[in-house]
């Protein structure tokens, strides 16, 4: 029977030859078989429970009987203990105690044991001594929001740099993600075909009123202003685009500048045909002196002036405090939010205020007037219009205020898509329908017949 050498630990298929082979051999009844067999059993369980994988271990038995020690290599044991002739039954058992005590040695000298009363700390905590007079027991801390450890057994937790965030398991810092209102995100997608499409809405509006310019209704609704407010209109839609996509110093100062300035151009055009409907129904009596505002052009030098004002403040604001481009690391953990600061907050609400309180004063003149007869009377949708521009203002400033993020991007959006909608809609839907559908109505005779 031939054993492999280059192995310490016995497989199964060995014992099992080896059982055969006493077995069938006259060694079988003698004790120095059993013990043979016992040796290589021992000094397998010993090698296997430390977990030794070695080809050679040599060993050296103590002096017996006089006689000097000899060498024993346990990759070669098989072929010394299967040799009866070799082997006193003293070396044996010196072989036994001696691959017993030098296989033992060599486990602790590997493994260590460690006298202590807490597991290790892995990487991502830290270790937190407990009040007690032993040194070796502590506590394994989780590292705070913002920190990590990659050692085991950390004493202290490293803060992240600013740009930077701990993964999942607090171990290393990743960078943070930044967030803004992207064109890729699908709420910016929802309001960049929103935009479009009333675009295109008001493209077709301005059409239609180019095509039926020398018309009575057109005429008697002042088609010049009709024809500004639509246009300031069309771009207050434009402008939006300005608050999509990451913001730029260039592009945060634009965007309020814009919006302000088309606005008050937009509500001071609703407010000049307002009061052109007032003056002009107060010129019918005989002897009024309101005739002659009917002549000069009022509607014109409202819309001047009350725009001039809103295009003053955005130039205090821009000299004194102009918009920048900010980034926020603490609003949202693991994120940058890049985001516009207004620089002053007094001179952002000064213009949403002076753009309120244009709407309020044309939402009370047409409110005066809404109930005076006339076909082509449009004081009662400027109500309307006005009244949902206030509504929709009021209501965005606390929204405003409580959101975060791109939130509050989508916030302003939302406000100035609606706004803009609202006096579109209300003001020249009712006229189209007569110039397209009920073009019959669209005469002289019918304006002075009502």
């Amino acid at each position: 029977m031939i054993l492999k050498k280059s192995s310490c630990l016995m497989r199964k298929e060995d014992l099992e030859d080896l059982l055969h082979y006493y077995y069938t051999t006259s060694y079988f009844t003698s004790m120095v078989a059993i013990i043979r067999i016992g040796i290589w059993l021992i000094a397998t369980s010993i090698l296997l429970s430390c977990h030794l994988r070695i080809s050679g271990c040599t060993l050296m038995t103590p002096k017996s009987h006089g006689k000097p020690g000899r060498f024993l290599t346990l990759g070669v044991m098989n072929h010394v203990l299967l040799d009866p002739e070799k082997l006193l039954m003293e070396d044996i058992m010196s072989a036994v105690m001696t691959v017993s005590h030098v296989l033992m040695v060599k486990c602790l000298i590997e493994q260590i044991p460690v006298s202590r009363c807490s597991d290790p700390c892995l990487p991502g905590s830290w270790k937190k001594a407990r009040p007690t007079i032993n040194t070796c027991c502590y506590d394994c801390v989780p590292c705070s929001e913002g920190e990590i450890s990659n050692i085991t057994d950390s004493e202290i937790c490293h803060i992240c740099p600013m740009d930077q965030w701990p993964e999942m398991r607090k171990t290393r810092c990743v960078p943070k993600v930044k967030e803004f209102l992207s064109y890729k995100d699908p709420l910016a997608s929802f309001f960049s075909i929103t935009v479009m499409i009333r675009c295109g809405i008001t493209c077709c509006i301005i059409r239609t009123f180019i095509s039926y310019w020398d018309t009575p209704l057109v005429k008697a609704n002042n088609r010049t202003v009709s024809f500004i407010l639509l246009v300031s209109i069309l771009l207050s839609f434009f402008c939006i685009f300005l608050f999509l996509g990451r913001p730029e110093d260039i592009t945060c100062r634009m965007r309020q500048m814009s919006f302000g300035f088309f606005f008050s151009v937009a509500v001071s055009s609703v407010l000049a045909k307002t009061t052109m409907v007032c003056i002009s129904f107060k010129a019918t009596k005989p002897g009024s002196s309101w005739r002659k505002l009917v002549e000069v052009r009022v509607s014109y030098y409202i819309i001047v002036i009350c725009s001039s004002i809103l295009v003053l403040i955005c130039v205090i604001w821009l000299s004194v405090s102009p918009p920048y481009v900010e980034f926020d690391h603490h609003t949202y953990p693991g994120k940058i939010i890049i985001q516009c600061n207004e620089g002053s907050n007094i001179w952002f609400y000064s213009v949403l205020g002076y753009l309120g309180f244009l709407a309020a004063v044309s939402f009370v003149l047409a409110f005066m007037v809404r109930t005076l007869p006339d076909t082509f009377n449009e004081a009662k949708y400027i109500t309307f219009s006005m009244l949902l521009f206030c509504s929709v203002w009021i209501a965005m400033i606390p929204a405003y205020l409580s959101s975060k993020g791109k939130n509050i991007v989508a916030v302003e959006i939302f406000a100035i898509l609606t706004s803009s909608a609202g006096i579109l809609f209300c003001i020249f839907f009712p006229k189209c329908y007569i110039l397209i559908i009920k073009p019959e109505r669209n005469t002289k005779k019918q304006l002075i017949e009502k």
